[in-house]
């Protein structure tokens, strides 16, 4: 089944972009770091392309990406992103319902897409040798679609099968989905990517393809494929089939802004599936691309010094020391269009109120910007950031899923080659400055998950 990122899921994307970018350092002492070391070049109608060569076996990963995603999607109209993304494997003017992805698994191959706030992307892992394949089917539903109101209908009910099944039947889903809309005041982000349900019985064939003659066109897309092939392999199959497709203009992605937040919010769920409590904290964030990105690198330092695993600050305090926590964990993304979030989750020990596990967080994130970081906390923190990444390179999969989220958010190929460069320049002030402008209770949603009391 297409998969849907669900709110925190968004962030959690985050990390395996932030391990993946965490090459070692040591590589970049003498010389501009060097990430992926990708080749790239624009075909005549405007479509960037990426190609990261990795020869470990001759197998290749083609992927598309379209700067689109739930947050551009017309007020009223929540899901039709997604719908679109399930929709798009449903036939062209040369291929039926199913066919694309029966044929790509017929010559041995793998296929899925996921949609986001911000990205659309689809792609097929295959042997190089059937690369030119894969494009070729890519291309013909990059503009010949074919939907029927009996196609849409169908898969509009899958879709609302997916969201019952993920968000409506899991408290915890629900839980999140109802903080990010509480986080947001103004901004689409506060706007399930799966859409709301009354909204996505609503979307038809006509909803569908208007959002697909809007934005799917080649000079809205990246391709990126990653493998046992270079440039000189990509270029001509790339020219031959996404070339000859004609550039159409694109909206500008404007989207409503967030004003200022005054006011601390608290979400608490209750429900009789809950067996074990849970406490979410979320704070209103910067990204790479919005006001105060200047925080988004001490950030991911930060995230790694606080919620890092076990050596990290609130692991050690609420789990090895306090014995309130079983677990604890933060997670922070930069790489969104807009806004981002810092993200702490915890849940208790058998026997231990919630409460106390919320007042424990608090006093932490209280004591960090009291007494601060030193500078041992960030020098380790960006080792075990490096460490944790010294493999990403051998990952099939791994670097195009990094581009194409830059690419698609505003982003350039040499800001994520110089990565390494930029996180090896945080200091200890620019960690202690993002922690006081984004741990403040003003923009902050605090959720908790709770068994339904039984009378």
């Amino acid at each position: 089944m297409r998969t849907v990122p669900c709110a925190a899921s968004l962030h959690r994307l985050g990390l395996a972009f932030l391990l993946a970018l965490a090459v070692l350092a040591l590589q970049a002492r003498d010389s501009a770091a060097r990430v992926f070391d990708p080749e790239t070049f624009t075909l005549s109608n405007g479509m960037q392309v990426v190609v990261i060569t990795n020869a470990r076996a001759p197998i290749v990963t083609h992927m598309v990406w379209y700067k689109v995603g739930a947050a551009d999607e017309t007020t009223g109209e929540s899901g039709n992103a997604h719908l679109l993304e399930h929709l798009m494997f449903k036939g062209t003017k040369t291929l039926g319902p199913g066919e694309f992805s029966r044929l790509i698994a017929k010559n041995g191959g793998q296929e899925n897409a996921f949609t986001s706030y911000d990205y659309t992307a689809f792609y097929q892992t295959v042997a190089k040798d059937r690369l030119e394949l894969a494009m070729k089917f890519e291309a013909d539903r990059m503009q010949n679609l074919v939907l029927t109101e009996d196609l849409v209908a169908s898969e509009r009910e899958v879709v609302i099968e997916e969201r019952r099944s993920r968000v409506e039947n899991d408290p915890a889903s629900r839980l999140r989905e109802t903080m990010q809309a509480v986080l947001y005041l103004n901004h689409p982000y506060r706007i399930p990517v799966i859409g709301w349900k009354h909204e996505i019985e609503q979307l038809n064939a006509k909803t569908a393809l208007a959002f697909y003659h809007r934005w799917y066109t080649p000079n809205n897309a990246v391709l990126i494929v990653a493998g046992d092939v270079t440039a000189a392999d990509v270029r001509p199959l790339a020219e031959k089939y996404y070339g000859a497709i004609p550039a159409r203009p694109v909206p500008q992605r404007v989207r409503a802004t967030e004003p200022p937040q005054t006011a601390a919010r608290r979400v608490t769920l209750e429900s009789a599936e809950v067996r074990q409590p849970g406490l979410a904290m979320t704070y209103l964030a910067p990204s790479y691309n919005s006001a105060d990105s200047e925080h988004a690198y001490p950030l991911e330092v930060l995230d790694e010094i606080l919620g890092g695993g076990t050596a990290s600050r609130l692991y050690r305090a609420l789990v090895v020391e306090q014995g309130l926590a079983a677990s604890v964990n933060t997670s922070y993304s930069p790489s969104a269009l807009d806004l981002s979030s810092f993200d702490i989750s915890a849940s208790p020990r058998p026997g231990v109120d919630i409460e106390k596990v919320e007042a424990g967080v608090r006093a932490e994130i209280a004591r960090l910007l009291q007494d601060g970081v030193n500078e041992d906390e960030v020098a380790t923190a960006k080792r075990r950031l490096a460490a944790d990444a010294i493999y990403a390179r051998d990952s099939l999969n791994t670097a195009p899923n990094v581009f194409g989220r830059a690419l698609t958010t505003g982003r350039s190929v040499a800001d994520v080659e110089a990565w390494p460069d930029r996180i090896a320049a945080v200091t200890v002030e620019q960690v202690m400055a993002a922690a006081r402008a984004v741990f403040r209770e003003e923009s902050s949603v605090t959720g908790l998950l709770l068994p339904k009391p039984t009378s």
